[in-house]
């Protein structure tokens, strides 16, 4: 047995274990939106939340795949439905596996959709929901491009197609003001310790961890109000950085550290559902 056929086949079963762990093999299997048949629709009722995951096919350094951002907010919508759909009456879309990633249309591979197609696509889709008695749209976003864009799809659906509409990400990303480790200077929002650590963990076997290096800007961090999650923010594409792709470090990355990230992932996604399927901004009567 060669080198390459071992490791390959400890990714396998390391992947294997991983997503028997965070399906759990005595839950529930989501429900699908595109597995139900016709008929079933008419049994939806306005409780339900449907959330559409929004992933993107973008480079991640040169120790990433593309599918990074696809992989984790598809797996989270699987697992969090998977564990709590029957209580919150959760219903999956098919995800989007492109978006808006032109941020990283330098590098050869990226695929991407411009803001107005973007747009519409979600139009579209949100406009073929409300024909049903959903009345609950959740983007689950994994690609911190597409949040503004998704804040403004988001207001335009609520007034074209009367659905109450909601943005939520896996976490947080340190450049909409959450938190990335110390050591990143606050500027680990791509393909850094956090983000490596937790595809170790769903997809060791897409994971190059040897080809990861420490790319952060850290002569950013002398700059009080312009940067990440600041009073200032800018305009940027990946590579203005000069990076290899990467802001941020993976070289302390691990599947134990991206375990317990992705369970907080998961159990915080369960929480922000629950209040997703209890609110309305209308004041009680």
């Amino acid at each position: 047995m060669t080198g390459t056929a071992t490791r390959a086949e400890a990714r396998t079963e390391a992947r294997t274990e991983t997503r028997a762990v965070t399906r759990g093999e005595t839950r529930g299997v989501p429900r699908l939106w595109a597995e139900l048949r016709a008929p079933e629709f008419g049994e939806l009722g306005p409780e339900t939340i449907a959330i559409l995951p929004v992933g993107s096919a973008e480079q991640h350094g040169p120790h990433l795949p593309l599918n990074t951002d696809f992989v984790v907010a598809d797996s989270l919508a699987r697992d969090v439905a998977a564990g709590h759909g029957d209580e919150l009456s959760l219903l999956l879309l098919p995800s989007l596996a492109v978006s808006k990633s032109n941020e990283h249309a330098w590098s050869p591979g990226t695929l991407w959709l411009s803001a107005p197609t973007l747009l519409a696509v979600l139009d579209e889709l949100a406009r073929c929901v409300a024909t049903t008695r959903v009345r609950k749209l959740v983007f689950l976003n994994g690609h911190g491009g597409n949040s503004a864009l998704l804040q403004v799809a988001g207001r335009d659906i609520r007034l074209a197609h009367g659905l109450a509409t909601f943005v939520m990400h896996p976490s947080l990303p340190p450049d909409h003001g959450g938190t990335s480790p110390a050591a990143e200077l606050g500027m680990g929002i791509h393909a850094g310790l956090e983000e490596t650590s937790v595809m170790l963990y769903l997809r060791p076997d897409l994971v190059r961890p040897e080809l990861g290096r420490r790319s952060v800007p850290e002569h950013l961090a002398a700059f009080e109000r312009v940067g990440f999650g600041k009073e200032v923010s800018f305009g940027w594409l990946s590579d203005d950085f000069g990076t290899d792709g990467t802001l941020g470090d993976p070289t302390g990355a691990t599947a134990e550290l991206g375990k317990r990230q992705y369970e907080a992932m998961v159990a915080a996604a369960a929480r922000s559902l629950a209040e997703i399927a209890a609110f309305d901004p209308r004041p009680p009567r």
